[in-house]
C-alpha cells in the first residue's frame, strides 16, 4: 500500500505504481514482502532491497528458481524499476506508461532510486535494529458490540 494512501488516505496514480513496485521485486526476489520480518533479514522486503542495493549486492536478492532463464542483466534492470516504483514520495515515483518503456527499452538509462518508503531501520550482521533497543508483543482483543 502506498505510503501517502496508508498515511493520508490519498490516493493517485501513483498510488498503482507503488503497488506495481512491490508487485515486481516480490516476483524476482520471490519472497513476499508481508511477513518478510519474520524471516530475519528486514523490516521489509523494501528495506532490504534497499539496503542490498545500497551496498551493491542486488544479486544476493535473486529469486533462486529463476536460474539460468534470467541473465543478471535483466534482474538487475527490473530490481531498479522495482526501487524507483516505490519511492517515499509520490512525485518522485515514474509513471506506469513510463514504468512500460524503462522494462521494454534496455538501452534507456534509468535515474538512481532514492530511499523507497517503509525503509527504517539499520542492518548488522543482516539483522535489522530497530529503532528502539527492544520489541514488544502486542495483545488482540475483540469487541462484539449488541445493540440496547
Amino acid at each position: 500500500m502506498a505510503p501517502e494512501y496508508a498515511m493520508e488516505g490519498l490516493y493517485s496514480n501513483k498510488s498503482d505504481v507503488f503497488s506495481f513496485g512491490v508487485v515486481l521485486l516480490e516476483i524476482i526476489t520471490g519472497r513476499k514482502n508481508s511477513g518478510f520480518h519474520l524471516s530475519g533479514m528486514g523490516l521489509s522486503l523494501l528495506s532490504y532491497a534497499w539496503q542490498l542495493w545500497k551496498e551493491g549486492k542486488g544479486l544476493e536478492l535473486m529469486d533462486p528458481s529463476l536460474g539460468d532463464s534470467c541473465c543478471p542483466d535483466e534482474f538487475l534492470r527490473c530490481y531498479h524499476i522495482g526501487l524507483l516504483c516505490v519511492q517515499e514520495d509520490a512525485f518522485d515515483r515514474p509513471t506506469m506508461s513510463s514504468v512500460i518503456v524503462m522494462l521494454r527499452s534496455e538501452s534507456l538509462s534509468l535515474r538512481q532510486p532514492e530511499r523507497p518508503a517503509f525503509s527504517v531501520g539499520r542492518f548488522a550482521n543482516n539483522q535489522e535494529i530497530a529503532s528502539g533497543s527492544s520489541s514488544s508483543v502486542n495483545g488482540l482483543t475483540a469487541s462484539t458490540t449488541v445493540p440496547r
